[in-house]
């Protein structure tokens, strides 16, 4: 299908297209939210988040563990409304860099075998949404805002600030442990079990 037919059907179906659009930022923003509810409020909560933080190396742990829940939580919201969607979707990319680093990435890519797939699934699904738009059923677009923020910009807001955003956060407080702290890592996985739903 040439890009013409594909612009023909999408402008005689966009309320379609639109439809398409909210469901998957409601449904992707509010399992983000999930996650971040998690760290505060479920198992270990954010003493247990902290110290599994601590544990793989992204330290201090309490700091880390504030700010991952806080901005899984605003950041899955702000993305299901569509409101500073591009912004949302950064948020999205850095929070799935970071996670798929410090705790996936030697275990291969996928997710049956704690592999780094669904950080992937999410970050690009982040990085679609802030280049297509966030649809007319959004606040961005009752804010008039779409124009400013979609397209390029919003991939290059996306997919260039969210990675930056992780790697230099990585840089600056991610401190792998050696293998002398192997029994520490343990513990932090044992911490991390508790909350998780």
């Amino acid at each position: 299908m040439d890009s013409t037919v594909f612009v023909a059907v999408a402008a005689s179906d966009a309320d379609a297209v639109n439809l398409g659009v909210l469901i998957i930022r409601v449904v992707v923003g509010l399992t983000m939210a999930a996650h971040g509810y998690g760290k505060f409020f479920r198992g270990g909560k954010i003493a247990g988040t902290a110290r599994w933080f601590d544990s793989m190396g992204m330290r201090p742990g309490k700091v880390h563990a504030l700010l991952a829940a806080s901005t899984e939580v605003g950041a899955g919201i702000l993305f299901a409304l569509g409101l500073f969607t591009s912004l949302a979707a950064m948020a999205f990319v850095a929070l799935m860099v970071v996670a798929g680093w410090t705790v996936h990435r030697t275990h291969g890519f996928f997710i049956v075998g704690d592999g780094w797939e669904y950080n992937f699934v999410l970050a690009v699904i982040a990085i679609g949404v802030a280049t297509i738009g966030p649809g007319e059923y959004s606040l961005d677009w009752e804010l008039e805002l779409v124009d400013n923020f979609d397209g390029t910009v919003g991939l290059l807001i996306a997919a260039v600030g969210g990675v930056a955003a992780a790697v230099g956060q990585l840089a600056l407080f991610y401190r792998p442990p050696d293998d002398e702290r192997s029994e520490e890592r343990r513990v932090g996985k044992e911490c991390r079990s508790r909350w998780s739903p």
